[in-house]
């Protein structure tokens, strides 16, 4: 999961893509990067660490140009600790280019080793975005014909890009001297959105991650880019656009709609915040059938993505909404932190329950979803501790059973508190009085009735279905074995990841 963007304008944009970074923080809090175009030659800056910590005056002042991409991430393949997979990724050859990639390539290592005996190019990394744009590269090489580039022979690359890449990428690239070029895969996994500013001097265009970093800037949401859609924009701002894939169709993340995305996105047209109310309106009709109103006195929100479907349930099922734990907002997401025992810890000094509103109370916690279940067995603890005399959890999202390989870090089964064990056995891990999931169709029509457009998605994490096909059992076990065999995590680097700090806006 990473939050990209991309900028042609008619002043110096560096400041704009600083300012997008920041909206799409929440996507990732590893590292930050931003590559500007200046007469035909890249300036560049990326660091571990968040945006407001990664760039300083200095910095800003040497990224110039009025076309950039920019980066945050939170790694899914590769090192989370190298700062040498901190994107955009950057290659001379052909013309120069620069990229940036939210997603997850599935068959990068084939590719790694096809770059390297077959198109002869070198891999300096472990990150797949750096194969990405190694790919790119060299379609673009192969489409050439001559000094020069144009659009048909971008697009053609492009079509091969999508014939040779396997999984879930949305991307950005700079192309030096020509502009800026975006596409997204044919299954249209990750989001990516085009929006664009009339100026005076002329029209100004931005992709981005969601639509909340369009608006943030001032820019008019335009459209979505479609799944396998080329777009480029060259250095006059004039925009081309073609298909590049042979049978595309749209499948999103349902996952962005439950937790990934701020709320005040859109979403491959559906409101992210409308799709959330939904889910409340659905959950409550299952609790309606397995839970006595009489035995809920109170519903209370896990801050702070579950507000919205709390909200809803609380209306629907006529019982009071409360509002039982403050968050710490200078913690980051328990979610993205690597490793059990860091996650653990931080949960405690994340949220803090209000004694008064659980004591002697049978309350219904409401999360968005329980991928790993470390927060929802502290949260019910800390509930038990305030005094609640029962503890029923309701999930908003369904029992996640299986690992995300297209962009989320949730890639062994066995750190999934649902994978093996039903309904009853994760109540019992989490010492909850009851447990209530969302079903799968409930949450597709919840984002169905926001934008009926929407009929497939991806939801692999939910059902096990990898809508690209090249998911084995074998290729599951060699994933997780390179993630056990992984390095430790270092005890100064938990201590510096739980002391950072960011205000996230979720």
């Amino acid at each position: 999961m990473c939050g990209i963007v991309g900028i042609v304008s008619q002043e110096p944009v560096n400041q704009m893509i600083y300012d997008a970074l920041l909206l799409l923080q929440h996507r990732g809090q590893d590292a930050a990067g931003i590559a500007t175009n200046f007469n035909d030659t890249f300036s560049m800056y990326k660091a571990n660490g968040l945006v407001r910590d990664v760039f300083r005056t200095r910095n800003m002042r040497s990224l110039l140009g009025n076309s950039g991409i920019g980066h945050v991430r939170y790694p899914t393949a590769g090192s989370a600790a190298s700062e040498e997979e901190a994107q955009p990724f950057y290659v001379n050859a052909p013309f120069g280019i620069t990229l940036a990639h939210n997603g997850n390539l599935t068959n990068w290592e084939q590719l790694k080793i096809e770059m390297f005996h077959k198109d002869r190019r070198h891999i300096n990394t472990d990150s797949d975005s750096e194969v990405l744009l190694n790919v790119l590269a060299h379609e673009i090489q192969e489409a050439t014909t001559g000094y020069s580039l144009d659009t048909d022979a971008l697009f053609r690359a492009v079509a091969m890009l999508h014939k040779r890449v396997r999984g879930a990428y949305a991307a950005v690239a700079q192309i030096a001297g020509y502009g800026l070029l975006a596409f997204r895969d044919p299954f249209g996994i990750r989001p990516l959105c085009l929006g664009f500013s009339e100026t005076a001097k002329g029209i100004e265009y931005m992709l981005a991650s969601e639509s909340v970093a369009l608006e943030g800037l001032g820019f008019r949401f335009l459209r979505d880019v479609k799944p396998g859609e080329a777009i480029f924009i060259d250095l006059d701002g004039k925009l081309y656009n073609q298909q590049c894939a042979e049978n595309p169709s749209l499948n999103p993340c349902a996952f962005e709609f439950v937790y990934l995305a701020r709320p005040d996105s859109i979403i491959d047209g559906a409101s992210v915040y409308a799709t959330r109310l939904k889910m409340g309106e659905y959950l409550a009709e299952k609790i309606k059938r397995e839970i006595s109103k009489g035995d809920i006195d109170v519903v209370m929100p896990i801050p702070d993505s579950s507000r919205p479907a709390a909200i809803q349930l609380a209306l629907k099922l006529d019982v009071e909404y409360r509002e039982g734990f403050i968050k710490n907002r200078y913690i980051g997401r328990t979610f993205l932190m690597p490793g059990q025992a860091i996650r653990r810890k931080s949960v405690r000094q994340k949220l803090n329950a209000i004694a008064a509103e659980f004591k002697g109370k049978s309350v219904l916690l409401v999360d968005d979803s329980i991928v790993r279940g470390t927060t929802s067995q502290e949260i019910v603890q800390m509930a038990r501790e305030a005094g609640a005399k029962r503890v029923i959890f309701a999930s908003a999202a369904p029992p996640v059973r299986y690992p995300n390989v297209y962009g989320i870090d949730m890639p062994t089964r066995n750190e999934l508190i649902a994978y093996g064990r039903n309904d009853e056995e994760v109540c019992r891990e989490m010492t909850a009085d009851a447990l209530v999931y969302q079903d799968l169709d409930a949450l597709k029509k919840s984002i169905t009735d926001v934008n009926p457009l929407l009929r497939s998605f991806e939801a692999s994490c939910f059902d096990g279905n990898y809508i690209t096909g090249d998911i084995s059992r074998d290729y599951l076990d060699r994933v997780e074995s390179a993630r056990n065999n992984a390095e430790p995590v270092n005890e100064e680097t938990v201590r510096t990841q739980l002391n950072l700090g960011f205000a996230h806006a979720d």
